[in-house]
């Protein structure tokens, strides 16, 4: 991955080693679909919607999030400067790349906790029994599926069913081609 940069700004280690707590992100608008992933991980990530960069930065410090953005002029604000706030300023517009660049800088473990948060609204899934869904979720995915999670907020259902094994799939590969990379780098 040429031309591959990665901008960090912190005051603490961007390491996460099973004693550290798990990091917690701020997405900006403009990589939205990495929050997604993140969020796949089972990253508590947020999205913010917003145009005004102090209120990001203001959000990010209040929950010591990671502001995650394609946005260089963040960069440039003395939080940023000075190692108040952890930045990663992100090189690609590709998802997948995305997520390797957040996965290579802060060495996250991928596996840990992934499929436990929603993709649309980052709450906490929340198991739910077959019965408990029968009259939510189409005939056919009620007939072959036995194991359910529905969140909270947004009340959206999901099942280990052909999205599932095309989103691990997918998230698998990009993992693996990430280790791929950190070894030739280490090599």
């Amino acid at each position: 991955m040429s031309g591959y940069c990665i901008l960090v700004f912190a005051t603490t280690k961007m390491e996460n080693t099973g004693s550290s707590p798990r990091p917690k992100f701020i997405a900006d608008q403009n990589v939205g679909k990495l929050a997604k992933w993140l969020r796949m991980m089972g990253y508590d990530t947020t999205v913010f919607e917003g145009e005004d960069d102090s209120r990001l930065v203001r959000i990010a410090m209040n929950e010591d999030r990671v502001i995650l953005t394609r946005d260089t002029h963040i960069m440039r604000r003395r939080v940023a400067k000075n190692g108040l706030l952890k930045i990663i300023l992100i090189s690609s517009d590709e998802p997948e790349l995305q997520v390797k660049q957040v996965v290579q800088a802060f060495k996250l473990d991928c596996q840990f906790q992934a499929f436990t948060l929603c993709l649309e609204c980052n709450q906490p899934l929340q198991a739910k029994s077959k019965q408990q869904v029968k009259d939510l979720v189409p005939p056919y995915v009620f007939q072959t599926q036995s194991q359910y999670v529905e969140c909270p907020a947004c009340h959206r259902i999901y099942w280990r069913g052909t999205h599932w094994a095309a989103m691990t799939r997918k998230l698998e590969r990009v993992l693996k081609e990430t280790n791929q990379e950190n070894d030739s780098r280490t090599s």
